[in-house]
């Protein structure tokens, strides 16, 4: 079941994923309105929701024509969808300009107040928080109420998990609960009302499931993400103020998302494609030409976003980890595709030499450690080996030697990527073990190892594990089964970093 579940996460696109949570939530809503649990009828919450739903997907129609901007259509649903479970569904003319306006702003909010096209503040939090400024209408974000506890909790736990932003949303959580007691200072009965209170009659799930863990208006880089979050909790609380100014929620996460644009690398590549190279079973390495100096470490990685207007439901947008060291004069990409290849992956197989793609965003903690005595262990799955091309041809370009042994897994030979580099570094005692998982005709002069990685072939290969920094990096389901392994053999989680990017 498990496994099951990792696939389906693995497979499932981010955006996709939280439109089927927030579908579900409405849907959840609509049968509590209808058995009478909530304070409003199903029919007014189903008209909210898809009045909301018809003016912002005509908003984002018309101000892409005017922007001539790509725009993911999920991205127009699952915000409309999150305006009407925070704003009250209509009973009157003047609800129903409120719900207008919310939808226009939201929508607008993405195009105006927007960066090499990407929105700088969440759009819905924008949009509830211009109509409280401007029409002194309020969201009453009734998704934070104890009929819907469930529903949230059990969904966004699946949220959480994808994005694997868990440390993110604790830290939020633990922000607001501690910074909730240093104003209500209680104890016994009364802590326990209070915390209570907070969980039962507040939308601090939804709010940190869904509007805190937007990929596009958070910090890069762990530690300015755990920033983030306490900031956020801290002016979540209600009794936070600055004079007359009070925050709420949509108050709090704007905040939270300028900061994420000051401390965010503001550098926008746009680079010409120098090679296309055929790397292995439907795997192709990308080369980009380095036209000016840009620092990066290895293991990280950027946003990448292709010209051009037509675009699936996945956008025109992915995350890819840079298979290049940063002493390298181009970029690399290691990309592989699957069938039915996404529109994106098409035009990138289609690119010729001198076509562009734009890279900005760099981001990511799956990096080599200071320590260089430190002990390694990378585990790489399929196309997961990127980063550790990018790590060790750094290595072995700059002269340094570090501790290291690679555990590569592939389903066939074919697909074994970068050979080269490792077998080039084996001259500096970096130990690479190869394993393939299909094992019906394996080549004749094959002589690494067969089967998965397991604790048995952890052992064998690296005796001394329990000394050992492991670094893992492939699909979800592998990398999720890398863990469990690791677990079971005791190595603590302080001991295990996991190659992760939001992938929306």
């Amino acid at each position: 079941m498990r496994e099951f579940l990792d696939r389906f996460l693995n497979r499932t696109t981010t955006y996709r994923l939280m439109l089927y949570y927030l579908i579900f939530l409405v849907g959840t809503a609509l049968l509590l309105s209808a058995l009478g649990i909530l304070p409003f009828s199903a029919a007014s919450l189903l008209f909210s929701a898809l009045f909301l739903v018809t003016v912002g997907w005509i908003t984002n129609l018309v101000f892409a024509w005017v922007f001539g901007a790509v725009t993911n259509v999920e991205s127009v649903y699952i915000t409309a969808l999150i305006l009407a479970l925070i704003i009250s569904p209509v009973n009157s003319i003047s609800g129903l300009a409120f719900l207008f306006w919310a939808a226009v702003l939201a929508m607008a909010g993405k195009f105006i107040l927007a960066r090499q096209k990407k929105h700088l503040f969440n759009p819905a939090a924008l949009a509830v928080f211009l109509t409280a400024v401007i029409l002194g209408e309020s969201a009453t974000w009734w998704v934070g109420s104890t009929p819907m506890l469930i529903p949230v909790l059990a969904g966004g736990i699946f949220i959480v998990r994808k994005v694997q932003r868990e440390q993110l949303v604790l830290t939020f959580i633990v922000t607001v609960l501690l910074v909730s007691l240093a104003f209500n200072f209680s104890s016994g009965p009364e802590l326990l009302r209070l915390l209570t209170a907070i969980f039962l009659d507040t939308p601090i799930l939804f709010f940190a499931f869904v509007m805190l863990t937007e990929p596009l208006t958070m910090p890069p880089v762990a530690n300015l993400r755990l920033l983030y979050a306490a900031l956020v909790g801290f002016l979540f609380v209600p009794q936070v103020h600055f004079g007359g100014f009070y925050t709420t929620p949509e108050a709090a996460l704007l905040i939270g998302n300028l900061f994420s644009y000051l401390v965010g690398s503001q550098k926008r590549l746009v680079l010409s494609l120098e090679q296309k190279i055929p790397t292995g079973t439907d795997t192709w390495d990308f080369l980009f030409s380095k036209n000016e100096d840009f620092g990066y470490q290895p293991g990280q990685y950027l946003e990448w976003t292709l010209p051009g207007e037509q675009a699936d439901s996945r956008g025109n947008r992915r995350y890819f980890t840079l298979a290049s060291s940063p002493t390298e004069s181009h970029f690399r990409l290691g990309v592989k595709t699957y069938q039915p290849a996404s529109t994106f992956k098409q035009k990138m197989l289609a690119m010729r030499t001198g076509d562009t793609i734009t890279a900005s965003q760099l981001a990511g903690d799956f990096t080599l450690p200071g320590d260089q005595k430190e002990k390694l262990v990378f585990i790489a799955g399929g196309i997961g080996i990127t980063p550790f091309r990018s790590m060790i041809k750094y290595l072995l370009d700059s002269g340094q030697k570090r501790p290291i042994v690679l555990l590569y897994a592939n389903k066939t030979a074919d697909e074994i990527l970068y050979r080269e580099v490792f077998s080039e570094a084996e001259s500096t005692g970096i130990k690479t073990v190869y394993t393939l998982t299909d094992t019906n005709g394996l080549p004749d002069n094959w002589n690494g190892r067969t089967g998965r990685i397991n604790e048995q072939m952890i052992k064998e290969e690296v005796p001394d594990y329990r000394e050992r920094l492991f670094y893992l990096s492939g699909p979800r389901f592998m990398v999720t089964g890398f863990e469990e392994v690791l677990k079971r053999m005791g190595v603590s989680r302080g001991k295990i970093k996991v190659d992760y990017f939001p992938g929306f």
